[in-house]
């Protein structure tokens, strides 16, 4: 039998999807077909609009050997899923004379534990020995919660939390939920046969696509043991984030709250002097706590040096005593003990690892007003993690809508673990970077302009000239603003500021969820939403309704922020420019990401103003500038509030004000 040509299946996968087939499609399409059959690795900068989740599922499907694909969001995951491998597959099983399975697989703790559900949750003693489904009220938002997670587990087929529709609240699920170290084990759970965890992970391996995210890929290379079932082919989408996922999978903390909730857990399992030492350990470990001051530890105050290992020799002693001591009077031993264990794992894993002082380690001190002090660990670098764990046995595809900063690939390939492009060596190996482009004209559809005239922002006061400039531009627009800034504490001002001054609505993230933000904001063309981070890459609003996207700074990582720091430094150490590296290719990944939330569809029109004259004046400015859409560029204040007006006027005219 002939084998279809890839440009057919690619037309029957688009055609099935309602979608049109652009170029830069069909040139990804190709590469990714290219490096799955050479086995090489691939850095794929593929616009918004270009459609790349066929761009590589086409391919990979046409290979026919098991897929990965490892993405950032749950909303891509829900696409993959609910819409698009189902039409796909659907559409080439004509031509491939096949149909490939395709299944989801998250971390345990995104499925409900039918053991905790009909069992209960193992109490802590300062909450009481009691089953939380039996004492909260039926009222309480909690009781509710909990009542309709019993209703769902017997109509669910899949236990996925993200499958109930509304959600619950953490605490909620955390009452049915277990994690990986929590988890009794199929052959010891009553409800082994039916755990949902263990269906997801028995139907990814048999199935010839497995839709997972960045962080159980995180955890599948970190612990060593396998998570993911063999695949031959690894697909990486939305890999602008996959350095900050890891990074969070590989990062360790301990609290007060949490290592006195291990002794808890403990006490009741162990011997005497056992439960004891792990007391008197937690007990110095919170007095030292209580006098942390924020801020990274380049080496171990003595005192803590020494804390840390009686927190560490303590936690032993106890994982051993659970091992070896029964108690039948204890009710559901079992999970009771392997709640238990997890605690106390936890803490000797950390403390371990942060009294053994390695060099590739970061440790800071964190504060926060309501959680109190916290000691925090994370790499200082995952590169090395990411090139022998991933680049080693299979072909990678890595694919986003922002991988090259400042022209090229080579900073985002530096953090993933490779060599500048076309070179290899013995420890990086070879990988090649393509860019298809975007089917939007984004020097006709969008203006970037930058305020050179506007004083350069402070660490500290307010910028009066900017709420100036901000409120003239929102005027000019007609509202349609989605304001984007790089602190809480800006985007309040700046709201508050606004409510003063301007007719029209403006949305701050945190005073409602954030889908019904955008939902509102999509909804009106008057209104302005303000945020921080999640906004810079969350919203998705195509058509009239946001015309004007406002960068308030350059959103550089804080100067105390410990790990970012330590990251520049180490740089700079090797004889490199840690700010470049560091500070700059982080601000310029979010105002790609930034800017890329103005153009979502080709009849869109506007503007993305930045208020932050650096980008003009400063040496990296250029560098910023080339790491966003290639918009018309303008400092001309004037001009732009005429284009505004303009592009107001045609929206209201569309329709029919």
């Amino acid at each position: 039998m002939t084998k279809p040509s890839l440009p057919d299946l690619l037309h029957a996968a688009v055609s099935a999807v309602g979608g049109t087939e652009r170029p830069g499609q069909v040139a990804m399409a190709e590469a990714v077909a290219e490096a799955v059959d050479d086995q090489s690795h691939l850095l794929v900068q593929a616009g918004t609009g270009t459609g790349k989740s066929l761009g590589y599922l086409v391919p990979a499907l046409a290979h026919g050997e098991r897929v990965v694909v490892a993405t950032a969001t749950l909303a891509l995951q829900r696409q993959l899923v609910e819409r698009d491998l189902p039409r796909t597959v659907e559409a080439l099983h004509p031509q491939l004379r096949r149909r490939p399975d395709f299944a989801m697989l998250k971390g345990r703790s995104n499925y409900l534990c039918l053991h905790r559900l009909h069992e209960g949750a193992p109490q802590d003693e300062e909450d009481g020995l009691f089953d939380v489904f039996e004492q909260t009220t039926p009222t309480s938002k909690l009781g509710k919660d909990l009542l309709r997670l019993r209703d769902w587990a017997d109509e669910t087929e899949t236990g996925d939390r993200d499958d109930l529709t509304p959600g619950v609240s953490d605490r909620a699920w955390g009452q049915v939920s277990v994690s990986s170290r929590e988890c009794l084990g199929a052959s010891k759970c009553a409800y082994g046969a039916e755990c949902f965890a263990e269906a997801a992970r028995e139907r990814s391996k048999l199935a010839d696509v497995v839709i997972t995210n960045h962080a159980l890929l995180a955890i599948d290379a970190i612990e060593g043991a396998p998570v993911l079932p063999q695949h031959e082919v690894l697909i990486i989408d939305e890999a602008h984030e996959l350095v900050s996922r890891v990074t969070g999978a590989a990062t360790g903390e301990l609290t007060p709250g949490q290592v006195n909730r291990a002794v808890r857990r403990a006490a009741k399992l162990v011997n005497e002097k056992a439960a004891d030492q792990l007391q008197t350990a937690a007990e110095t470990f919170e007095r030292l706590m209580e006098l942390a001051l924020p801020g990274r530890l380049e080496e171990l105050p003595e005192d803590l040096g020494y804390c840390l290992m009686a927190l560490r020799d303590a936690a032993r002693t106890v994982i051993v005593a659970l091992g070896s001591t029964r108690d039948k009077s204890v009710q559901d031993e079992d999970a009771v003990r392997k709640q238990a264990l997890a605690s106390v794992e936890t803490v000797h894993d950390v403390a371990e690892r942060i009294a053994g002082g390695s060099e590739y380690d970061v440790v800071w001190y964190e504060r926060h007003d309501r959680f109190g002090a916290s000691l925090r660990v994370a790499p200082l670098s995952v590169s090395g993690l990411l090139r022998e764990k991933l680049f080693t046995d299979r072909p990678v595809v890595l694919t986003s809508a922002t991988l090259k900063l400042g022209g090229d690939f080579n900073g985002v390939a530096a953090s993933l673990g490779l060599g500048p492009e076309g070179t290899a060596t013995e420890d990086e190996p070879v990988w090649k970077g393509l860019d298809v482009g975007s089917p939007f004209d984004y020097g006709k559809q969008g203006i970037l302009y930058v305020a050179k005239h506007l004083a350069q922002p402070g660490r500290e006061g307010s910028r009066d000239d900017m709420l100036d400039e901000l409120a003239e531009l929102i005027e000019a627009a007609g509202g349609r603003t989605l304001g984007l800034f790089s602190s809480m504490r800006g985007a309040q001002a700046a709201a508050e500021a606004m409510r003063g001054r301007l007719d029209v609505p403006v949305l701050l993230q945190g005073e409602e969820t954030l889908g019904e933000l955008i939902r509102t904001f999509a909804a009106d063309a008057r209104t302005c939403l303000f945020g921080t981070l999640s906004l810079w890459q969350g919203v998705d609003v195509p058509g009239p309704n946001c015309q004007l996207v406002v960068m308030d700074r350059v959103p550089f990582p804080r100067p105390d922020d410990p790990l970012m720091s330590a990251r520049q430094k180490a740089v700079e150490e090797a004889g490199g420019n840690g700010f470049m590296a560091v500070a700059a290719t982080h601000a310029a990944l979010l105002m790609a990401q930034g800017a890329g939330r103005l153009v979502r569809a080709t009849g869109d029109r506007g503007v993305v103003a930045v208020l932050d004259p650096r980008v003009e004046r400063a040496r990296y400015g250029s560098f910023l500038r080339r790491s966003m859409p290639d918009f018309w560029y303008t400092t001309d204040r004037n001009q732009v509030r005429r284009s505004l007006a303009a592009i107001d006027k045609a929206a209201k005219e569309a329709a029919g004000e």
